[in-house]
C-alpha cells in the first residue's frame, strides 16, 4: 500500500507552483509575503520566522517552498512528531547551512522540550547542550547559523504564548473561494494533460470544501472514471457522477462527516462528546477536529459547545432528519 501512497505525494509535489505567480489565492497572505521577503533580500539577512495557520490542504507547505526559492535558500523539510527528543533539533540545527528555510509541519506537535530548544536558537542563534547528568551534568553551548523558521499548523491555539511571540511573520490561510479552485483545477488539468471542461471545473470546485489538495485529488480521481467509462473528457456530468460514486455529496462532504450528522441524530441532535462520535465512526479525535469538523462547522451544520458537540436544524435535514423548531420527531 505504500507505493500508492508514494505516487500520490509524488503527484502532488508536481501540481505545487514553484513561483509567486502560479500560485492561485490568499491574496492578501502572499501580498505581505513578497513584501517581507524583498525587504529581507534587500537587508542582505533571512527573513523574520514565519507561522502559517489554517485547515489542511490550503498551501502551507507550498508557501514555505516559495519562501526557500524567493531567499534562494536551501529547504530543510521535517515535522512536529519527527522531532521526539531535544537531541533531534540540535542535530538538525548544527548541520543547516547560514540562510536555510527550515520548515517544520504540524508546529504545534512538538514536545514542550523541544519546542523550548528553539527558543534560543531562533532569538539569539544558539543552544546549550546538556552533557551527562545528574551532578556532574554540564552544558555545552554550541552557535546556530543564522536560518529561517517557517512552522505550519492547524491549531495555532495549541502553540504557547511564547513561542508564537518568537515569530515574526504570522500569517492565517483561508479556504478558497470556488473560481479560484476552477483556476487551480485548470492548471493541474493543463499539467497532467487531462482534459477538462469549464463546467466540470465548476463540478469540482463546488465540492472540494475550499481546499485545493481536495480539488486536485478529486481531479485525478475523476480522470479514471473519464478514461475507462467515458471519452476521456472531464464534463460537468461526468464529475458529479463520479462524486457521488466517491461517496462525495453535492455540498462536499465526505462519508464520515455525514456519519457524524447522522450519530449526532440519533442522540436528539447532541450534544456527544469527541470520543464518543470517534469510537462511532472509527477516527481519531485529532482527526476530526482538524480535518472533518471546520468544514461542517463553516456549513453552519454543527456547533463545538463546553458540553459537547450540536448538530444545527440544517445538518440534521441534510441527512435527512426531519426536525420541527429545533427538535427531532
Amino acid at each position: 500500500m505504500a507505493k500508492p501512497r508514494e505516487e500520490e505525494a509524488q503527484l502532488d509535489a508536481a501540481l505545487r507552483p514553484t513561483q509567486f505567480s502560479e500560485f492561485v489565492g490568499q491574496k492578501q497572505v502572499v501580498d505581505n509575503l513578497k513584501v517581507f521577503l524583498k525587504a529581507a533580500r534587500d537587508r542582505k539577512e533571512p527573513v523574520d520566522h514565519v507561522l502559517l495557520s489554517g485547515q489542511p490542504g490550503l498551501g502551507k507547505t507550498t508557501l514555505a517552498a516559495l519562501v526557500a526559492h524567493e531567499m534562494s535558500a536551501p529547504l530543510v523539510t521535517t515535522s512536529g512528531p519527527a522531532l521526539e527528543r531535544a537531541g533531534d533539533l540540535a542535530g538538525l540545527l548544527t548541520r543547516l547551512e547560514p540562510g536555510t528555510v527550515l520548515f517544520i509541519d504540524e508546529i504545534h506537535r512538538l514536545a514542550a522540550t523541544v519546542e523550548e530548544y528553539l527558543y534560543s536558537a531562533m532569538e539569539d542563534r544558539f543552544i546549550n547542550i546538556v552533557l551527562d547528568s545528574g551532578p556532574h551534568a554540564r552544558t555545552m553551548k554550541l552557535n546556530v547559523p543564522p536560518f529561517t523558521l517557517v512552522g505550519a499548523t492547524t491549531r495555532e491555539g495549541m502553540l504557547s504564548d511564547p513561542f508564537r511571540a518568537r515569530f515574526g511573520v504570522l500569517l492565517r490561510l483561508e479556504p478558497y473561494p470556488e473560481g479560484e479552485l476552477v483556476q487551480i483545477l485548470k492548471r493541474s488539468a493543463a499539467l497532467l494533460k487531462i482534459s477538462l471542461e469549464t463546467a466540470g471545473a465548476e463540478s469540482l470546485a463546488k465540492r472540494s470544501q475550499g481546499t485545493p489538495r481536495l480539488a486536485n485529488r478529486y481531479l485525478r480521481r475523476v480522470r479514471d472514471f473519464a478514461q475507462v467509462e467515458g471519452d476521456g473528457k472531464v464534463t460537468s456530468k461526468v464529475a458529479s457522477a463520479a462524486l457521488e460514486r466517491l461517496g462525495i455529496d453535492p455540498l462536499g462532504l465526505v462519508p464520515i462527516q455525514r456519519q457524524i450528522l447522522e450519530i449526532l441524530s440519533k442522540h436528539g441532535g447532541g450534544p456527544l462528546g469527541l470520543k464518543t462520535i470517534g469510537a462511532y465512526v472509527g477516527e481519531e479525535e485529532t482527526t476530526l477536529e482538524e480535518v472533518h469538523e471546520p468544514y461542517l462547522i463553516r456549513l453552519g451544520f454543527l456547533k463545538r459547545t463546553p458540553r459537547g458537540r450540536v448538530a444545527s436544524e440544517d445538518g440534521l435535514k441534510h441527512v435527512g432528519v426531519k426536525t420541527s423548531g429545533g427538535n427531532l420527531f
